[in-house]
């Protein structure tokens, strides 16, 4: 079979640290904090007061009147962020069949703050069923990729991945292979998420695995003190394009996917394996399947996301996968700056990782106070400062509940 070579040709975000990805970059490699108190609701009575909400982002300059009532939250960080990557990969109809192209974006939740507030309001009422006609559109996962496909026309293939916290890294992966086995020329793949709303926030908490931490230092991936993860919200998108096509356009290149792992801890239904055993499947077959030995990687955008057992976890994997040249990779957690963004969380972190692969910079790890003991401090955590060094390989990691594990492996394009 003649494998198809696939790269990365538009890219689009609206995360808690920048509604682009122009900003969303620049504050990644400056290590801004997108951690502040909550604003959607009264957080008085909940033990977490934290999250990374996106700011500044007014719908109505996105969405007519009647668009905004029928679009979830995240649906609308979605198809703004689908946006962006579409006009920056310069795709037209003058040079690409969009019956040929496909969407995969994802969500681990959907429109959950849609339905809190339709139940809560049927809940205080007077008991009449006075539901909207669009709640059940907005709750649905998948709602946004069909939202895409309309407004553009794309006739390809439309569905969505839901993995939990890997999702839009299981759709990005998914559009790798429609591509990479000739199926489909262009692929819009991704995700978003927009759940800080108090059925989120009080579920995590009950679980043990939100920070109950009050100040905006709450994500600590890979310190001591570390004590669960800090919910944020926002959207990725990527335009993924097979090569030839990709060429025959003029189509500009951030840089080429190689290579993919999938694979299930098989342990529990929220913790990681303990020895993070499903996680070093994954990097191995992802190596694997872009041929490459574990000493050719550069990078580690890991999962990392604040949580006692997961990082420990990611940490042993990456030891196990990579021996002794872990220690010249360079290893960071966007998540320190923009939370975690659920089943959005892949994608945006596949963007920074393929920047990290054009610009050879790899983005800081912020709010890193303590070391831990069980972790080896030799590893190199990019802490609190950006470093300039080449990237030629690097690997973007999401696990999700379930024991769902995707890595992805990015190289530079020459």
């Amino acid at each position: 079979m003649d494998v198809k070579r696939v790269v990365v040709t538009g890219i689009g975000a609206v995360t808690p640290i920048g509604n682009s990805v122009p900003q969303y970059w620049e504050s990644l490699c400056s290590g801004v904090n997108g951690a502040a108190t909550i604003t959607r609701f009264d957080i008085s009575k909940f033990k977490t007061n934290t999250a990374c909400e996106v700011k500044n982002f007014d719908p109505f300059n996105y969405f007519d009147k009647k668009e905004v009532k029928k679009l979830d939250l995240y649906a609308q960080y979605g198809i703004v962020a689908a946006d962006e990557a579409i006009s920056d990969a310069g795709i037209s109809r003058e040079d690409t069949n969009f019956d040929e192209v496909g969407v995969i974006f994802s969500s681990g939740i959907g429109g959950i703050s849609s339905f809190f507030e339709e139940v809560k309001s049927h809940c205080e009422g007077d008991g009449v069923p006075r539901f909207s006609p669009f709640i059940i559109p907005k709750l649905l996962p998948d709602i946004t990729a069909g939202h895409i496909s309309i407004k553009y026309g794309f006739r390809g293939p439309n569905f969505a991945i839901v993995s939990a916290c890997a999702s839009s890294a299981n759709s990005i992966i998914e559009g790798f292979h429609y591509i990479q086995y000739g199926k489909f020329p262009v692929m819009i793949v991704g995700g978003a998420e927009a759940a800080i709303c108090p059925i989120s926030i009080g579920s995590f908490e009950a679980m043990r695995a939100i920070s109950p931490r009050k100040d905006n230092t709450a994500s600590r991936p890979f310190d001591a003190e570390r004590d669960g993860f800090v919910m944020g919200e926002g959207a990725g998108c990527l335009v993924l394009e097979e090569l030839d096509h990709a060429m025959a356009r003029g189509a500009k290149i951030y840089g080429e996917i190689i290579g993919c792992g999938s694979s299930a801890d098989a342990y529990h239904i929220t913790a990681p394996h303990n020895e993070g055993y499903g996680a070093y499947l994954c990097m191995m077959r992802a190596l694997q399947d872009g041929g490459i030995k574990p000493n050719m990687i550069d990078h580690i955008n890991t999962h990392g996301t604040s949580t006692p057992s997961g990082d420990i976890s990611e940490v042993l994997a990456i030891m196990k996968t990579f021996g002794d040249h872990s220690y010249k990779i360079s290893i960071n957690a966007g998540k320190s700056m923009t939370g975690h963004l659920l089943g959005g969380a892949g994608a945006i972190e596949a963007i920074s990782t393929v920047l990290a692969v054009k610009n050879d910079v790899v983005p800081p790890t912020i709010n890193h106070f303590k070391d831990d003991d069980n972790i080896d401090p030799k590893l190199d955590f990019t802490f609190w400062k950006a470093k300039k060094r080449t990237v030629n390989y690097a690997l973007s990691n999401a696990f999700g509940f379930g024991g769902h594990d995707a890595s992805i492996l990015f190289k530079k394009f020459v």
